[in-house]
């Protein structure tokens, strides 16, 4: 995942002057859309608003929108950071890209729905009686997606150990197909609607204008984030799993079982994009067989952006897409005049993973590799 380093002295290729007007380019509209942005706010009839708006004043962005697209960026962001764990924790014992960890987030969102509509015909989805049953359903959603990634890990993936390291991804890509026409054929292609959450979840909190399902969203995902960092940082098992992924031979010589490290990261990255899931599900009401496939990418871009192999940075990076996907399309490209700016939000997303690659290729936060990665 690391970048070639040119050596000093040396002359710029086409390749390099390339890499670097694209570079300018990328940074040079970002700098103008926000101050563009910026003197919109001040004067929406300002001469160059004028000019990317067809004479036209442009609008202002109200505080209560802002304050809306933050805690949107926020809720979303904290999904993505929930699934990237899951691909970073992989590829940091096991070296490789695991991608069909977003059809183990599907899995979480598919169990939801189904547990939702039990609860619902029950009369339990519903009033105060909702908070133990989301509380339930979150454990079983959980419970679920772990399973799917522990029984990935050993039929797909353990035989293949030692395999040259494009095997298991293009196997994980099979994966990703084969449980997603498994879904279809349980459940039909079509997409499957959550019941509609009590009243008081859809309701905003008065003086800081929040959804309260946003807060829910937002509270969840940072309650099991730092869960995590507790488990990986303060447990045996956790300190296990570390050292798995710095060097799997001195680990096992040092009296750690490496199969069974292994089998709980799977499990542990599966427990994540379940929690996910059944968020993903309170927020957006519906699920699909494709709905991992998207979600999955922008979390990968995620863990990419943060530092592969580095669990704060994929949280981070998490949060840093889903904050860029929400304001990103009306701070830079409204301004600029781009018409439907909030139907370019996946386009955003990836021109930061360009940007981040372009100016630093480890990640913000840097990648955590193990002994045989940086040697």
């Amino acid at each position: 995942m690391t970048a070639a380093v040119r050596v000093k002295g040396a002359p710029r290729t086409g390749v390099d002057w390339f890499l670097l007007l694209l570079r300018v380019l990328l940074i040079g509209l970002i700098v103008i859309g926000l101050l563009a942005f910026i003197a919109q706010q001040i004067d929406p009839g300002n001469a160059f608003a004028k000019w990317t708006h067809d004479g036209e004043e442009a609008s202002r962005l109200t505080w209560p929108q802002f304050r809306g697209l933050i805690v949107t960026g926020l809720s979303q962001g904290a999904m993505y950071g929930l699934i990237a764990l899951g691909y970073s924790m992989v590829y940091g014992v096991l070296g490789f890209i695991n991608f069909a960890h977003g059809e183990v987030f599907m899995v979480g969102a598919f169990t939801g729905f189904i547990m939702s509509t039990k609860f619902d015909e029950a009369g339990w989805w519903d009033g105060w009686i909702f908070i133990p049953v989301i509380l339930f359903t979150i454990l079983v959603c959980t419970l679920v997606a772990t399973a799917t990634a522990v029984i990935m890990e050993r039929v797909a993936y353990r035989p293949l150990r030692g395999s040259p390291r494009l095997i298991p991804l293009i196997t994980s890509i099979g994966v990703s197909f084969f449980i997603q026409n498994a879904v279809i054929l349980l459940f039909g292609p079509g997409a499957k609607g959550y019941p509609p959450n009590p009243e008081w979840l859809e309701e905003t909190i008065p003086g800081l204008g929040i959804e309260v399902k946003k807060l829910l969203v937002i509270i969840v995902a940072a309650i099991s984030m730092a869960g995590l960092w507790y488990f990986v940082e303060r447990t045996k098992t956790g300190k296990a799993m570390r050292a798995v992924a710095e060097d799997k031979e001195i680990a096992s010589l040092m009296g750690i079982d490496v199969n069974r490290t292994i089998v709980t990261t799977f499990a542990v990255g599966g427990a994540m994009a379940g929690i996910a899931g059944i968020l993903w599900g309170i927020l957006f009401k519906s699920v699909i067989a494709t709905t991992g496939f998207l979600p999955g990418i922008k979390a990968f871009t995620a863990a990419v952006v943060g530092g592969v192999g580095n669990l704060g940075g994929a949280m981070a990076g998490g949060v840093s897409l889903g904050g860029a996907e929400a304001l990103a399309p009306l701070m830079l490209l409204e301004p600029l005049g781009v018409e439907g700016p909030s139907q370019l939000r996946d386009a955003v997303v990836f021109t930061l993973l360009i940007l981040v690659l372009l100016v630093k290729p480890t990640g913000l936060f840097g990648e955590r590799l193990s002994a045989e990665d940086r040697a």
